[in-house]
């Protein structure tokens, strides 16, 4: 047989298979387009595009664990009774996980965000169970929904230490935002929270009473506030009128850079007509402070690239006051161990609390924390 013979009879099987199995051909389906998410750029770090939309997101929180151990600061008496209200008192500990979601878009009316903020504690073995601190949607300069009351937040809170309390309402709030470093906000808030009715007579707290610094009617809490913030520091402002027991109070803070590494702040506080408060009339939800008028002062010093040292004084028209230093040290990126103590000197309301709660007229505290931010 010549290879002529051979290659023409190899090619005609091949046609005779090939027709004999055109009828089983399997057609391949066209493999689906895949979208990988894209890198947001235009609101910060972090942010990516929803698939299929032009909306930015970023997802964040922390895991943070706190043992506190000691005297309550704020109230006297022990961080933590324990089993024996009698006994000496043992640890408070709290493990935390927060998780954030910042969705942020373009629109004709400027930027439409919404953010949310979820909380799980978990205190002293006992499941505290989901919190939303923070909810609320913002377009352009109006904000609605939940958050800190704005009293506190807008001036800055009161430094860098973490014994500080701020509370949280429902509030509808403008802020008018311009290019010189000026900005102005007015708002509206509902309140939240509870405290014990005073005895009109001695002052003192009526234990197993409450009264609320939640409206009860349609008129709502208001506040107005402005700031100016420039590379030397700032000062801010705000004041805010409680239409539950229809006093008003104001805040003035003045921060001042001196390098990149150093900064301080002193804050003063003033709210009208205290005595009637604790005569029967009730707290002002502004004025946390016990007295007419309050003033913080405090201090933030980068000592290395992983550690700031913070300090606040702080004293109120009655009498009491207070000291506090911590040391935030970032141990690795997005991992700070903070230890901080705290000393405070009882008078006025604050000394008949912490006298009720079984402490003296001073309490000595101290806690440690551990954050991972991510």
């Amino acid at each position: 047989m010549t290879m002529r013979s051979i290659l023409l009879g190899s090619a005609a099987a091949l046609v005779a298979v090939s027709g004999a199995r055109a009828a089983d051909a399997v057609v391949v389906a066209e493999p689906e387009a895949v979208e990988y998410v894209r890198v947001c750029d235009a609101y910060g770090k972090g942010f990516f595009y929803i698939p299929g939309t032009e909306t930015c997101l970023k997802i964040s929180g922390y895991v943070r664990y706190d043992a506190k151990g000691g005297d309550d600061v704020y109230s006297g008496g022990h961080v933590n009774n324990g089993s024996d209200p009698n006994g000496d008192g043992t640890y408070f500990k709290r493990s935390r996980a927060v998780v954030r979601f910042d969705a942020r878009s373009e629109t004709e009316l400027g930027t439409l965000r919404s953010y949310i903020e979820t909380q799980f504690n978990y205190d002293n073995g006992v499941n505290k169970g989901a919190s939303l601190p923070h909810a609320y949607i913002e377009l352009g300069g109006f904000r609605v929904g939940t958050t800190d009351e704005i009293f506190g937040s807008w001036t800055g809170y009161a430094g860098d230490v973490i014994n500080y309390q701020s509370g949280q309402s429902n509030q509808i709030s403008y802020t008018f935002t311009g290019g010189n470093g000026f900005s102005a906000i007015i708002a509206a808030e509902q309140g939240s929270g509870s405290y014990g009715a005073f005895d009109p007579v001695t002052g003192l707290p009526i234990a197993g009473t409450s009264r609320s610094y939640q409206i009860d009617d349609y008129m709502p809490h208001v506040l107005a506030g402005a700031k100016y913030e420039q590379a030397w520091g700032g000062i801010s402002g705000v004041v805010g009128y409680d239409s539950v027991i229809e006093e008003w109070a104001g805040k003035v803070r003045v921060d001042v850079k001196f390098t990149d590494t150093v900064k301080a702040f002193v804050m003063g506080g003033y709210q009208s007509n205290w005595d009637d408060s604790t005569a029967g009339k009730g707290l002002n939800w502004f004025g946390t402070w016990s007295g007419d008028w309050a003033v913080w002062g405090g201090l933030s010093a980068k000592v290395s690239d992983k550690a700031t040292v913070n300090a606040q004084l702080a004293y109120e028209s009655e009498g009491t006051y207070s000291g506090t230093l911590n040391l935030a040290y970032e141990l690795v990126p997005g991992f700070t161990i903070t230890p901080e103590v705290t000393y405070t000197k009882f008078d006025g309301l604050r000394k008949a609390v912490s006298v009720a709660n079984g402490g003296n007229d001073d309490a000595f505290g101290g806690m440690i924390r551990f954050q991972r931010n991510f």
